[in-house]
């Protein structure tokens, strides 16, 4: 731990490339982003030879995503498309903090059969609200396949595009630890994190492996989501995304304790996650993401995962943030059902995180303002385990895993009746850009769909 404690020393000094707290700071890199794939009709050159985008958009100072709130325009959502799926490959201020992880396309990529259907609400959805894809896959068929029309962002969305996972990451997090339970890495569910040095004198260590899984790991008093978004509750500007595991534990969790377990949602317990599984692994670690995607998943694109630029792969230095194309996203979620149905090692770990699901008593949170904390529509189910979303509201008497996100993204897997509903969506906290959760997500997982 000295040496450890050596390099967080250094880190403190190195240049900050962190979260820019003024999202104008990208403006440059996303202008030449839209002259490089010819989006010229975007830009204008000032009197002085310079490139400028003239779009009108809106921003929120310090913050790196769309605010819940916002009720953005179209430019608006145009900037931040750039932001979500393409500034990590442009050098861009807001995003050079993470390196992608790249996992190549499978040799052999699963090939979908389509049987498709049209449904004009979902298509007048798609025109309406800030969604990017809608995929609806039933019974080894996909039947409705929707992607955001020209007039919305379909001129820059398209098969290919890699789409950030946001909290989905967190599911596919739990499906990759899976793997590395059922390849000897990792004893159990049951195990406990008293092997990783990084972990001592914080309410994380020793403590079972599952509790980290149900967002269950007593951490209540030291991080908070509900609201705006997780932060730190003592420094809530702290940006714990921006950093390896060891310096947020270095800073805000030495010497604590475990309180009561609940449900507390939050992307910290989930870096935490990732990051012991790639501590067990080793240099295994990529080995074990391409047998996932490439064999399993059978992925047709690329897939990238991230790390951080830090000087010690030690310090907990890998983000679950996923970016992976529409059909993909599809491909994973399939993968996901077929170990369940057929009772695989990773099917068995499904089923007993489904078993050990706890509930969310929601209502048992504090208020802030009179106003009690929830959770967005497509996420507000009654329970949560392993890192996925349980009961959904209609849909209690079936088994369906859900994986959910910022801005509206949403997987739902009926894995007994083999449906799947895929929503890609750039936002949806607001009038605007809410679409219907029942019409979209609900019925189709609790009803089906006839083939004409």
């Amino acid at each position: 731990m000295k040496k450890l404690f050596l390099i967080l020393i250094i880190t403190i000094f190195l240049p900050n490339h962190l979260l820019a707290k003024d999202p104008k700071s990208s403006y440059p890199t996303f202008t030449k982003w839209l002259l490089d794939n010819g989006y010229n009709q975007y830009v204008d050159i000032d009197e002085n030879g310079v490139p400028r985008h003239k779009l009108k958009i809106k921003t929120r100072k310090g913050m790196w995503k769309i605010y819940y709130d916002a009720n953005p325009n179209r430019d608006t959502l145009i900037y931040y498309f750039y932001r979500y799926q393409f500034s990590h490959l442009t050098g861009d201020p807001d995003t050079y903090s993470w390196i992608p992880i790249e996992i190549k396309p499978s040799k052999e990529p699963y090939k979908f059969e389509f049987d498709l259907i049209e449904d004009e609400f979902v298509k007048k959805q798609m025109k309406k609200k800030a969604l990017l894809s809608y995929l609806y896959y039933q019974d080894g068929k996909v039947l409705i396949d929707e992607i955001t029309p020209k007039e919305k962002l379909g001129e820059f969305m398209k098969n290919e595009t890699k789409l950030i996972s946001m909290s989905m990451n967190k599911s596919v997090t739990s499906y990759i630890l899976g793997h590395a339970i059922c390849d000897g890495y990792i004893d159990s569910v049951d195990s406990k994190l008293d092997d990783w040095p990084i972990l001592e004198t914080s309410l994380y260590e020793n403590q079972k492996l599952l509790d980290l899984l149900n967002m269950a790991a007593g951490d209540q008093k030291y991080i908070f989501e509900f609201g705006e978004g997780a932060h730190i509750v003592a420094d809530d500007s702290y940006e714990y995304e921006t950093k390896n595991i060891y310096t947020t534990l270095g800073f805000y969790f030495q010497n604590t304790e475990k309180s009561k377990s609940r449900y507390n949602y939050n992307g910290f317990v989930t870096q935490i996650l990732i990051n012991y599984v790639r501590f067990k692994t080793g240099d295994d670690f990529k080995k074990l993401l391409n047998k996932i995607f490439q064999n399993k998943i059978k992925n047709e694109h690329t897939v990238h995962f991230y790390e951080l630029r830090d000087p010690s792969e030690e310090l907990g230095i890998s983000h679950p943030m996923v970016r992976t194309t529409r059909y993909d996203w599809l491909r994973l979620a399939k993968a996901i059902m077929d170990d369940y149905q057929n009772d695989t090692c990773v099917g068995k770990y499904l089923k007993k995180i489904y078993e050990k699901r706890i509930p969310k008593n929601l209502s048992s949170l504090p208020t802030k303002g009179g106003k009690k904390y929830t959770e967005p529509e497509f996420n507000r189910t009654k329970s949560y385990g392993g890192q996925f979303h349980f009961d959904y509201p209609g849909l209690e008497d079936k088994i369906v895993f859900g994986l959910g996100g910022r801005g509206g993204q949403a997987i739902l897997i009926d894995v007994e009746n083999s449906r799947i509903v895929a929503i890609n969506s750039m936002h949806y906290n607001d009038s605007r850009n809410k679409y219907n959760v029942k019409k979209l997500l609900i019925d189709p997982i609790k009803n089906g769909r006839e083939i004409n």
